[in-house]
């Protein structure tokens, strides 16, 4: 089942970020640190190339992520011209103290008294640009939870005489391309529940862990692991917390939105879905089998034209 999601309010909000990017110097794109790239709205690095502006890329959240995993994103990101990733959580002050010196060192001639610097937050949502914003200004300004989409519309704040900051709501774009990034996505709730089954989630989530963390689930769940896959991690889950519905049927939704919950708050452990090599060979896997559909539809196509070639004529 392919995930998308895009309700109707992110069209407006495209527009207004589009107008916006004009007039700002940077831009903040706030990136959840367990799925970097899959959380990269492609849309946002449209229009700053469009426009030629410097990116600060935070890779929030990053004591849910696996810090290894973490520092090859890190590694992957500043090695793109005009890109500076930094990787923090925007829940700690020490770490949101950096950002605005960051983003000065990508626009060297602005930050002053008279050429003040414009600083513009973007991102898909509920991946903290809400949080960022309440941090950098230490008070509570941009409403903020633990659901997607909470920020509806633009907001700008004059941080002091030198420094100026819009918050944008979370966009995401039209069409997800690969049905995996759908999947990493809903299982870190950067997408509404109403557009996706929780028990295929977790059971994506879980192929993920029994793949790349297997000593998590079994540090959790107390379970052996061996020749398990997604489906047998969210039953496992349900027989350990004793989850059942009509006195033994085991209750698989709860199961599922239980490994959910423990991914989402960390508890399972520092857990990263993609690193750039997993990336690639989902991409290239991905790729080759377009190509291989455009080829067959090709050979469908060419043999029902000599089909028609060698019906006979009345």
């Amino acid at each position: 089942m392919a995930i998308q999601w895009f309700p109707g309010h992110m069209t407006s909000a495209r527009k207004k970020a589009t107008e916006t990017m004009e007039i700002i110097d940077v831009v903040i794109e706030v990136l959840d640190a367990r799925v970097p790239e899959a959380s990269c709205n492609p849309m946002i690095n449209e229009m700053r190339l469009h426009r030629q502006r410097p990116c600060l890329k935070i890779l929030n959240k990053n004591d849910l992520a696996d810090p290894n995993v973490t520092q090859a994103w890190l590694n992957y990101y500043n090695k793109q011209p005009g890109v500076k990733a930094v990787a923090l959580s925007c829940k700690k002050p020490g770490d949101v103290a950096k950002v605005v010196g960051l983003c000065k060192s990508l626009a060297p001639h602005r930050g002053t008294n008279l050429k003040p610097l414009r600083i513009m937050i973007m991102g898909i949502p509920n991946v903290g640009k809400s949080t960022l914003m309440n941090a950098l200004l230490n008070r509570r300004v941009a409403k903020v939870g633990d659901e997607p989409a909470v920020t509806k519309s633009q907001m700008r704040i004059e941080l002091n005489d030198q420094v100026s900051i819009i918050d944008t709501p979370g966009m995401m774009w039209p069409k997800i391309k690969y049905d995996s990034d759908g999947f990493m996505l809903a299982a870190s709730h950067a997408i509404g529940r109403n557009a996706v089954i929780d028990e295929d989630v977790a059971t994506f989530l879980g192929d993920v862990l029994i793949q790349r963390y297997p000593a998590l689930l079994t540090a959790r769940y107390k379970f052996d692991t061996a020749g398990m896959d997604g489906v047998d991690v969210v039953e496992a889950v349900a027989k350990r917390r004793g989850y059942r519905i009509r006195g033994s049927e085991l209750d698989i939704e709860k199961a599922a939105m239980a490994l959910l919950t423990d991914y989402r708050s960390g508890a399972v452990g520092r857990v990263s879905m993609e690193t750039p090599e997993t990336r690639r060979l989902m991409m290239q896997a991905a790729d080759l089998e377009e190509q291989a559909r455009l080829a067959a539809k090709a050979a469908k196509g060419a043999r029902h034209e000599a089909d028609e070639e060698d019906e006979p004529n009345d």
